[in-house]
């Protein structure tokens, strides 16, 4: 194997140097993989072309060595465990399926990142561990899935429910966003409109209202209304400013470890969404443990990455706690119902697929049933949300309406 080149050196200080890993053929038909630095893709295919290589795949890498790429949608990465099965399974080789997959894909990430698979694969690498080198495309599950299958001898049948989790996971997740778009649409509008009639509307009545303010005939709805325009339309360069530094702030706050686990369980807590958030962070855990087992992932290592794929840190930390007791030669139902966080019939059903050696297809039952009590849940919420939100406006509208319609309907006797 072709070792390492550097061509300015590691600690080259050029700033518009960068590094890219190649894979070459020798003119004697020796395939070759190195590292060397240049400013652009065409140099460094020119600095091959100089060394008599032949390159075959050229990637730009980050700083810490990993090919550069962008997050790659569910939707595509779906697709592509698809293929591939259906190309392994119709008798392909894998680096020739590889080829075909980097041909055929027309998202940008995903194609830089299966020509790095495929250089890796081709110099002895599994393909587990070649996609383990771009986090930011194959997510871990999948790359435990894709490991799993290839240890026990099954990979096509991974690839599959790579596949099939992948896309049921992205359609659910799609469902809620779907389901709160029109809700949030109606509260981002409707603050909007309130906003703009106490700001510019309201302003154009405070003079027919300064003899009334004067001996103080105002009726208090009104003076709020005036007294709460005026603040806005004084302050609200400050008021941006405020906002937008809270944000920042709130944003900063959102990234860390401490916060995240604070807002986790507050949501658990939250009347309504709560159970809601509950039942889909466990859903996601059963299904995710389910099918990493049905491969024949190792129960402790199966626990670690679907405590991560709950979403949640309360239930995660709960599901770790029991990871450890099943170190110590416990049951996983026995820490779960300890934990207080999963409802006792779900834990009483993983006690009854543990006893019977079902656990992995009780666990996907579990997951099956929690999602479509969820969605129904969801549609309902939803359903009560729209005229909630759009009472709440009304009477916001209204309260501005009569706030200025009060004086002139007293000035003129009819109250």
């Amino acid at each position: 194997m072709h070792v390492a080149q550097w061509r300015n050196g590691p600690n080259s200080s050029t700033p518009t140097m960068a590094r890219f890993r190649y894979t070459a053929t020798q003119f004697s038909g020796e395939q070759s993989t190195g590292v060397l630095t240049a400013d652009t893709r065409l140099h460094a295919l020119q600095q091959l072309a100089t060394d008599n290589l032949l390159p075959l795949h050229v990637h730009e890498e980050s700083a810490d060595g990993h090919a550069r790429s962008q997050r790659v949608g569910a939707a595509a990465r779906s697709t592509m465990f698809c293929l591939l099965a259906d190309l392994l399974e119709s008798g392909v080789p894998l680096l020739k399926s590889l080829d075909i997959l980097v041909e055929q894909t027309s998202n940008l990430s995903l194609n830089k990142a299966l020509e790095s698979v495929r250089g890796r694969v081709a110099s002895g690498q599994p393909l587990a561990a070649a996609m383990s080198e771009h986090p930011a495309v194959f997510h871990e599950l999948e790359i435990s899935l894709v490991h799993a299958g290839e240890e026990g001898g099954f990979l096509e049948e991974s690839l599959t429910r790579a596949a099939r989790l992948t896309e049921r996971q992205d359609e659910l997740r799609g469902r809620v966003i779907g389901a709160l778009a029109y809700p949030a649409f109606l509260v981002v509008v409707g603050g909007l409109v309130v906003a703009g009639m106490i700001t510019f509307f309201v302003p154009k009545f405070a003079p027919m209202f300064d003899r009334m303010r004067s001996r103080s005939e105002l009726p208090m709805a009104t003076e709020a209304l005036l007294a709460t325009s005026d603040f806005l339309r004084a302050n609200w360069s400050w008021l941006a400013i405020c906002l937008l530094f809270l944000c920042v702030i709130l944003g900063k706050q959102m990234r860390t470890k401490r916060f995240g686990s604070w807002w986790d369980s507050v949501r658990l807590r939250l009347p309504g969404i709560g159970a809601i958030e509950r039942s889909m962070a466990i859903a996601r855990f059963c299904r995710v443990l389910g099918t990493l087992l049905s491969n024949g992932v190792p129960v402790v290592r199966s626990l670690g990455i679907a405590k991560d794929a709950a979403g949640n840190t309360v239930i995660g930390n709960a599901v770790a706690s029991a990871s450890d007791s099943i170190s110590s030669g416990k049951t996983l139902a026995i820490p779960l119902a300890a934990s207080g966080q999963f409802p006792k019939d779900l834990t009483e059903m993983i006690s009854v697929g543990e006893h019977a050696n079902r656990l992995e297809t009780v666990l996907l039952s579990i997951a099956n049933k929690l999602e479509s009590r969820t969605e129904r849940q969801l549609d309902v919420m939803v359903k009560l949300l729209e005229p909630v939100v759009m009472l709440v406006m009304a009477i916001i509208i209204g309260f501005l309406v009569v706030a200025l319609l009060l004086p002139v309907m007293s000035g003129s006797g009819a109250i």
